[in-house]
């Protein structure tokens, strides 16, 4: 018998074909499942109308009802604007739409009487609100009895076809109508229910389109976070439980010649405790038995790349080959370069692959990998090719690993043949730890939340162009102490040929303060060729040049201790984790290092809060809190490409505490039933079973 849910939507009353085919194309609602779970993206309290005269600052979004008295059009092209005096019997307010002006004007009415809703403003003497809700008085819509009501996403097309939001309310109202609690079965266990005091599944689905009052939409929507969180983190514990169970890897029993040799003779500085507790935990990992797929994560600068060294002799140690991957030539050289220094003293093998080496030199080192001369390989996306074969690949690391596409890395991991390699993924993007259980949910997490000793946290500082004359004699006062600087501008695909302009502008400033033969600059950007990007990072890396102008091409991988000095130019264009990445590249050595924000005058309230957040603190987890609440998890860095979950209601940046109980449950659960057999874990077990029909948002990401 077919579910009700999975029903075509044109099937119910009111939508039909056309109609149907709109929704699809627009909202991608196909049955009526997808409508039930096309939640509301806000509410209208019309359990209260204002009164024009009554309107303060702080009113926020208010509900009025009164009657449109004029409509003007204005402006031409792009700068067209409609505006409207819409009046009730205490005064008037002005109304004004943007977009849209060509359809509103053939629906809205002079001297017809309309429920107004949105966000008022201060105009002139008065109040106006730009593109409000307009809906003709009806008994529904002005009933004193009436509760929050629904606003469901909407597009234009729609609009135009009758499908604005409180059309969609009668589709959800008709919907409702017709289907049972037996079509929506309870999915979480009857003790979960009544120990989180959760309404029942049917219960919240009515609740969450038609609450009655705040306190009910709180209770409902609760649940309904619980629940698709709850089921996100019981899929990804039982992928890592499953994958305990049955992926098998090498067996790294010892600590050898290689490890203890550089241990004991050649680190170049002692571990902090941060460092020796991961390398413990990546130890047991490695002797396990079974294979290791761990997140490293630690902040710029905290020593991963060490970490990961360690690791590599490991493997080295009980005749395996070890490889890393970095998304970019300059990151990947820059590990090369360091790996090399560091093993400089001993006998180990350590080649470079990038798409840049080719003919012979390329094909010596295909040869030497496949015969196992070449211990340890490191380089970028070239590694992933068929021909680059391992003699026996043992340990496979990957940095930044957020910009590798999830088949790129899965290649990676197929180079071995008897079990997969060890998995190791760095990243010196700090993931806030809601995003954490979620993006890596499935993956063992270690952290260095540690830096090494002797390190000074960079003073960070904001300024705008009034301060222009003295940042530049800032400049030339630590160039004369021997010290480099960075100069960052922006390089945005979208406006690429402004933002050149901007770089060369700066760059052509910089030249005239900084003229031949006194000072060296060095400039980087997007459009150059590798060569000659090389040669400029070069003459800067080998302090022949006091002062690097370039975009965001240096944000990692590029290691200059002598550096004390980033001013990023445009810093609203950043995001804070860009920002915090940039200004890792300074403080690096011993010398007091600076961060200089420079932005234009007018700031938006999320650009001031970035900015105080860089100069309040250092630390980059906080910073990833801090941007996860201000950007929200769609725009974090790399989030998109690792395949972010698509969640139908919970939040990742408001939502922590909701996850934190629904992962603890879900550890609890498989902790004492990992597979599900109890009687009591019958509904968890036979709605995993089913095809993830209502949980379609999400994908496997690790």
């Amino acid at each position: 018998m077919q579910d009700i849910l999975d029903s075509p939507i044109e099937y119910l009353k009111g939508v039909g074909p056309k109609r149907g085919e709109l929704l699809r194309k627009e909202l991608q609602i196909h049955t009526f499942r997808d409508l039930l779970f096309q939640f509301p993206f806000r509410y209208v309290d019309k359990t209260r109308f204002h009164k024009i005269r009554e309107l303060e600052e702080d009113s926020g979004a208010v509900l009025l009802r009164g009657i449109l008295r004029r409509l003007d059009l204005a402006g031409e092209g792009r700068k067209r604007r409609l505006s409207g005096q819409f009046r009730d019997d205490t005064g008037a307010i002005e109304l004004v739409w943007f977009s849209g002006v060509h359809w509103l004007q053939k629906q809205l009415v002079v001297g017809q009487e309309y429920v107004v809703y949105g966000k008022i403003q201060s105009f002139r003497d008065g109040w106006s609100i730009s593109h409000p809700e307009m809906e003709v008085v009806s008994e529904e819509n002005t009933q004193a009895a009436a509760s929050f009501a629904p606003v469901y996403p909407s597009t234009e097309k729609l609009n135009a076809q009758g499908l604005d939001s409180k059309a969609r309310r009668r589709l959800m109202k008709a919907l409702l109508e017709k289907i049972t609690p037996d079509d929506l079965p309870e999915n979480l266990p009857e003790p979960l229910v009544q120990a989180f005091r959760f309404p029942k599944r049917w219960e919240a689905f009515q609740g969450i389109h038609f609450p009655k009052s705040e306190e009910e939409l709180e209770w409902v929507r609760n649940r309904l976070k619980f629940e698709e969180l709850f089921y996100l983190q019981l899929r990804l514990l039982r992928m890592k439980y499953k994958r305990k169970e049955e992926i098998r890897g090498y067996v790294f029993e010892k600590v050898g010649d290689s490890f203890n040799e550089f241990y004991t003779q050649h680190l170049p500085f002692q571990l902090t405790e941060a460092q020796k507790r991961v390398i413990k935990e990546i130890r047991r990992d490695l002797g396990s038995g079974i294979q290791m797929n761990r997140l490293l994560q630690g902040d710029v600068g905290s020593g991963k790349t060490m970490v990961a060294l360690l690791c590599m002799l490991l493997a080295l140690d009980n005749g395996f080959q070890a490889a890393m991957m970095a998304p970019t030539e300059i990151l990947a050289q820059q590990h090369y370069l360091s790996i090399t220094s560091y093993l400089s003293a001993m006998n180990i093998r350590v080649a470079y692959l990038s798409g840049s080496i080719r003919g012979k030199a390329r094909q010596a080192i295909l040869d030497e990998l496949a015969s196992g001369a070449i211990q340890i390989l490191i380089g970028t996306h070239a590694l992933l090719e068929d021909n680059v074969v391992f003699q026996r690949l043992g340990l496979a690391i990957t940095d930044e690993q957020h910009r590798f596409g999830v088949a790129q890395r899965a290649k990676l991991w197929q180079k071995s043949h008897a079990y997969p390699p060890h998995i190791l993924v760095m990243t010196a993007t700090p993931i806030p730890r809601t995003l954490a259980m979620t993006l890596y949910g499935d993956l063992d997490v270690s952290v260095i939340d540690e830096l090494p000793p002797g390190r000074k946290e960079v003073i960070t500082q904001h300024r705008n162009e009034n301060h222009r004359l003295r940042i530049f004699g800032f400049m030339k006062e630590q160039i004369a102490l021997g010290r480099q600087v960075y100069v960052v501008y922006p390089m945005i695909e979208e406006s690429e040929k402004a933002d050149l302009k901007n770089l060369m502008e700066g760059y052509e400033a910089i030249q005239r303060e900084f003229p031949l033969p006194d000072y060296q600059i060095s400039i980087v950007h997007g459009r150059m060729k590798p060569a000659e990007k090389d040669f400029e990072m070069q003459r800067f890396v080998q302090g022949i040049a006091q002062i690097m102008v370039a975009t965001t091409v240096i944000e990692v991988g590029v290691n200059v201790p002598n550096a004390s000095v980033m001013i990023v130019e445009n810093t609203e264009r950043f995001g804070l984790s860009q920002l915090h990445q940039l200004r890792g590249r300074v403080g690096r050595g011993a010398d007091q290092s600076y961060c200089i924000l420079m932005s234009g005058f007018k700031l938006s309230a999320d650009g001031k809060a970035r900015i105080r957040t860089l100069v309040e603190t250092n630390n980059g987890f906080e910073i990833a809190e801090a941007d996860l609440r201000l950007r929200g998890p769609g725009d974090l860095q790399g989030t998109q490409q690792s395949g972010l979950v698509q969640l139908y209601i919970a939040d990742l940046a408001k939502d922590g505490k909701i996850l934190q109980a629904a992962r603890e449950m879900a550890e609890r659960i498989l902790g004492e039933d990992p597979q599900l057999q109890r009687p009591e874990n019958d509904t968890l077990r036979h709605f995993l079973a089913q095809d993830k029909r209502e949980w379609k948002g999400w994908s496997r990401i690790s």
